[in-house]
């Protein structure tokens, strides 16, 4: 019989082929291969010993750390479905996932525990936690798993123009995609990695289980703080890192950064990073993948494969290139940009369509969301809301949201585009765009720009830069300096963003 493919798979490999070498690094505390295993056994066996049937949803709430991670093993291995749920958000909002997702169990952090509501079961990291764990009988877990379709996790969306819906993750999917990752991050046994991404979003881009896959090693992080993570750097060898293009803009401006002694590659996704910040974070000696995706495919499902023959451009250039999302990764279908009528817009690097996706890096659905599910599944492709511009490599390049683009005048207006030229400025950091109202155009593009630490810039200066590099109608009419509200993940609000705007055109 053909085994079913699932990535609880990867944790048993590691464990038989590295059973005494650590795989796990939280501070002081490490665990072996073989004690990461025997975690996730009894947790596997305690969870079934408890009564918890197949399918049943388990939820953790905690940061990045070694529980988390024996989570993404030990509660699939009970034939339950993994929650894990954002540290980030309100009480209000832990709620309504917990209670959505209809969660057994809930297994927190002791700094999270005021977010879990009366009336749910709950065991705390630390303490009742162990408990359970040293209470689970003997003997391995009964095998619950019957399709490789099975949902493995439930995966909440931030929610941002309403409710979160849950996203499903299949066992086969996830599997699928840790293979990707690890091939395209060029992942291997004497790999180090650092979790500065949220082990809680995408089950941490499936690196949960592609960095075990591999036998690598997990140093967890519980936040990113710029100087621990330069610290980790050498401390502990780390060769891979993950994050949005804010993480990078975070430790290239930190007063800890410098030249590494050895290569990092890093993963980054969650918004269209400028190709000034490529330029800058590879000049400390970072080696970049850079991947696109959604929660609802399994995190990244593109790559912009690098192409040797653009190693002799220029740094620019190369960035230039850098910044597009690509093609599909190894174990992913290719993506489409289309029009309104599902055709294929022409691969000339200006016609902007839908980016669509389908296959087996796709979500199985939205958890008790059939009609969300069809709505976003309409004509048989999964509709990703995000515009792009198909180049003739047919290479993908994200242009905008489809509800950020700015029509002014009759004129679009990328604001990833106006974004770029902004952060090409050297005193630049970060910069967003958005739609602020205008009563002769309709819209103008507003600017939210976050400065480099003691740079002096006026409104004034920055718009003319921008105006030698734009039309003078996508240059911002209007400047507004500060620090970018973000997201659990590092994307920039701009739901908040355009509220700003709004006021700021009241007020004109």
């Amino acid at each position: 019989m053909i085994s079913k493919l699932t990535p609880v798979s990867f944790l048993e490999r590691s464990a038989a082929a590295f059973p005494d070498r650590v795989g796990v690094i939280d501070g002081e505390r490490r665990l072996t291969w073989g004690e990461l295993r025997e975690h996730t056994r009894r947790l596997a066996v305690g969870l079934q010993a408890e009564g918890f049937e197949r399918g049943d949803r388990v939820a953790f709430l905690a940061p990045n750390v070694p529980e988390l991670l024996e989570a993404h093993f030990g509660v699939p291995r009970a034939g339950c479905v993994l929650v894990a749920v954002n540290t980030r958000l309100l009480a209000d909002e832990v709620d309504y996932i917990l209670r959505h997702s209809g969660s057994r169990l809930v297994v927190v952090d002791p700094s999270l525990a005021h977010l879990v509501p009366a009336g749910l079961r709950t065991l705390v990291i630390g303490e009742s936690y162990e408990e359970f764990l040293a209470a689970a009988p003997d003997g391995e877990p009964e095998e619950r798993l019957e399709d490789e379709e099975d949902t493995i996790s439930i995966n909440y969306t931030s929610g941002t123009t309403g409710r979160p819906k849950g996203v499903m993750y299949t066992h086969r999917g996830a599997y699928l995609n840790a293979l990707s990752e690890a091939l395209h991050a060029k992942l291997d046994s004497r790999s180090v990695y650092l979790w500065t991404l949220p082990m809680f979003h995408c089950n941490g881009w499936c690196f949960t289980w592609a960095v075990t896959a591999v036998g690598a090693t997990h140093v967890c992080l519980p936040k990113v703080d710029p100087p621990e993570v330069w610290r980790l750097l050498e401390a502990e060898g780390v060769t891979h890192l993950n994050g949005a293009p804010t993480v990078l803009v975070m430790l290239a401006s930190d007063p800890e950064a410098r030249i590494l002694e050895r290569p990092v590659q890093v993963t980054t996704a969650g918004a269209p990073p400028p190709p000034a910040v490529i330029e800058r974070t590879e000049a400390l000696g970072f080696r970049i993948n850079h991947v696109y995706g959604l929660t609802e495919t399994y995190g990244p499902i593109t790559i912009c494969e690098w192409n040797s023959a653009w190693d002799e451009l220029d740094a620019e250039e190369r960035s230039r290139l850098k910044a597009r999302q690509g093609l599909n990764m190894a174990t992913a279908d290719p993506v489409r940009v289309v029009d309104g009528e599902m055709r294929d817009v022409p691969d000339d690097g200006e016609t902007m369509g839908e980016v669509v996706m389908r296959g087996n890096n796709v979500m199985k659905g939205y958890f008790a969301g059939e009609a969300a599910t069809a709505e976003a599944f309409r004509g048989g492709w999964f509709h990703s809301g995000d515009l792009a511009v198909m180049h003739p490599s047919g290479y993908i390049e994200i242009r905008d949201r489809a509800k950020d683009i700015i029509i002014s005048g009759g004129e679009n207006i990328s604001t990833v585009e106006v974004e770029k030229v902004l952060v090409s400025h050297p005193d630049v950091l970060e910069a967003a765009v958005v739609a602020m109202p205008d009563e002769k155009w309709g819209e103008r593009p507003m600017a939210f720009v976050c400065l480099r630490a003691g740079a002096v810039l006026d409104a004034a200066e920055l718009i003319s830069f921008a105006r030698r590099s734009l039309p003078g109608f996508k240059a911002p009419s209007a400047v507004e300096f500060g620090e970018l509200p973000k997201t659990s993940t590092g994307k920039v609000k701009k739901f908040e963003l355009r509220e700003r705007a709004r006021s700021a055109a009241a007020r004109s």
